[in-house]
């Protein structure tokens, strides 16, 4: 039997059909806005792995750190016979994590791209033959039915990337997780967290631009998917910091008074000089913050691991 099985529970169109939804919903609104999962095309990952490599993006550094550092104290902690992964990618964040923990019989990674689950299953299996990886090709921030694996669970949701979700937003994810556990299951978060302004503008404005180049790669996936004719040298790339939401907004603001057409959708966009598009919202976190959201979704907070620096913390909540 082999060790390696991959479900499909994301339609074949879906991703089409998500994009011409996400574009009209969000170029008519009165605040023009894209959500970020629209940057991550290849090109958009290939920038993407160029801004973790960037000195002002500590983010991936800051978690990666923790994970070598404090694995097998997670691991001794979570117990964990299955781990599950939102959104795992190549799934190398977690690779210390997995050898770390000596029990787990199943990884279930969950993405919505085939060809990284199917990479990353492979490979691992490679690394340690007895793991049964039982990968879902699905959208997390849509309902999920998880395979039959033995317990405890530990789902594991790493990145900062819940902070992309606005705060009705987050509250919502956090129940369809905490539906997917059982008594005695458990939540590994990453969260990025609240500091110096500079520090965090920075960060997503580096000075050779890259993420400028990735924030703007939005427009091309809608040109190229939907027939837009966006002229990306039109907009400048904003990073803002929200003091009193406490995150960062990245957005494309036009240089000039524009007109977009987007003829999949039938549809003409009016931009004034001066407006902005919103493509991301970056939530940074503090301690008793995240420990509320988890309480108001069922789980209570029970272990708090920061990087040295104390930029970035990985939480482990459990299921009573």
């Amino acid at each position: 039997m082999s060790l390696f099985h991959i479900t499909r529970t994301l339609p074949e169109d879906a991703t089409e059909a998500a994009l011409r939804a996400d574009v009209r919903h969000g170029l008519t609104g009165a605040f023009k806005t894209l959500p970020p999962k629209w940057f991550y095309d290849a090109h958009g990952s290939e920038l993407f792995e160029r801004i973790t490599e960037l000195p002002e993006y500590y983010p991936t550094r800051a978690e990666r750190e923790i994970l070598l550092d404090r694995s097998e104290e997670i691991a001794a902690v979570a117990g964990a016979r299955t781990l599950v992964e939102l959104g795992s990618g190549s799934s190398e964040k977690t690779r210390h994590l997995i050898a770390a923990l000596t029990g787990l019989h199943t990884y279930v990674p969950v993405d919505v791209s085939e060809s990284a689950l199917t990479g990353a299953g492979h490979a691992l299996i490679a690394e340690r033959p007895t793991l049964r990886v039982h990968a879902l090709i699905a959208d997390f921030t849509a309902p999920l039915t998880l395979p039959d694996t033995p317990g405890p669970r530990l789902l594991a949701f790493l990145g900062g990337t819940i902070g992309n979700l606005l705060p009705d937003e987050r509250e919502a994810f956090l129940a369809s997780v905490r539906a997917l556990l059982a008594p005695g299951d458990g939540l590994l978060l990453g969260t990025d967290l609240v500091k110096d302004e500079g520090v965090l503008v920075r960060a997503y404005d580096d000075a050779a631009g890259v993420t400028a180049a990735f924030n703007k790669n939005v427009l091309a996936v809608v040109n190229r998917e939907l027939g837009a004719d966006f002229e990306p040298d039109a907009f400048d790339h904003v990073a803002l910091w929200d003091a009193e939401n406490e995150w960062i907004e990245m957005r494309l603001r036009s240089r000039t008074a524009q007109t977009v057409k987007v003829p999949a959708l039938d549809l003409a966009v009016d931009f004034a000089a001066g407006e902005d598009l919103r493509t991301e919202v970056s939530a940074k976190f503090r301690q008793e913050g995240v420990r509320a959201e988890l309480a108001g979704a069922g789980m209570e907070l029970t272990h708090w691991w920061t990087d040295r620096a104390e930029r970035f913390a990985l939480s482990l909540s459990v299921v009573r």
